[in-house]
């Protein structure tokens, strides 16, 4: 068994020569241990640090529009910046075990805070049918299962579906925005989340205008409490 180990080591580590993971961020190829991201950019990642911010301004974005209990965002996605890769190659390059990666690092982050405590569900946004076949996944479902992975909370994927495949929101203003996603939602399996604290999570929170309409349909649950959770927040 460790001489099989010790083989798979060195085959790994040769391919590694020819076929070598990089930093999506930097492009450094990445030493054994890391993922996604090498050590360096990990350590210079434009953390938020919003759970340890009782009224945060994610929370402020959203209080007047949910019934929210708590919200945070990882970290910045600010333009221009190279940590933009993370989203740009989780969303368009087809790699979707970057949302787990990420989703991963980022519970394991905010566990000790007691951001998770409570909470019973972990709800991704969901995608339209025919975007997802498109794309092959729903990136903020990927971001979930590492957060799952972490803190071993379940993943809902079916009690709110996405019924109207609307345009992409990149070059709408905010009112667009809004105007965009309203109706989008249709909640179904109401009565598996009674009374239920459940976690929303996205891949990145501009206006908040999706995360709102999605709060907005579970809203009407008896005793459903919301949290908001996103990769990163748009500056």
């Amino acid at each position: 068994m460790k001489h099989t180990l010790l083989i798979k080591d060195w085959l790994v580590s040769f391919l590694s020569l020819f076929f070598p993971h990089c930093c999506i961020v930097c492009g450094r190829p990445l030493a054994k241990g890391e993922e996604c991201l090498c050590t360096m950019c990990n350590i210079n990642l434009p953390r938020t640090d919003y759970h340890l911010r009782k009224d945060n301004p994610v929370e402020k974005q959203f209080w007047g529009k949910i019934p929210l209990e708590r919200a945070t965002s990882f970290f910045f996605y600010r333009k221009g910046s190279d940590f933009r890769q993370i989203l740009h190659q989780l969303k368009y390059g087809g790699q979707k075990g970057i949302g787990a990666i990420m989703g991963r690092y980022m519970a394991a982050e905010l566990l000790a805070s007691g951001f998770f405590d409570g909470i019973d569900i972990i709800l991704p946004v969901p995608l339209h049918k025919k975007k997802q076949q498109i794309r092959g996944y729903n990136q903020s479902e990927w971001i979930a299962r590492g957060i799952a992975a972490v803190t071993g909370i379940s993943i809902d994927t079916e009690s709110v579906v996405r019924q109207k495949n609307t345009e992409t929101q990149t070059r709408k203003s905010s009112f667009e925005r809004w105007e965009n996603v309203e109706g989008i939602f249709e909640l179904h399996h109401a009565q598996s989340l009674t009374g239920k604290h459940v976690l929303i999570v996205d891949d990145v929170l501009t206006t908040g205008a999706t995360t709102v309409e999605c709060a907005s349909c579970l809203a009407e649950i008896e005793g459903i409490r919301i949290s908001i959770l996103t990769l990163a927040m748009a500056e």
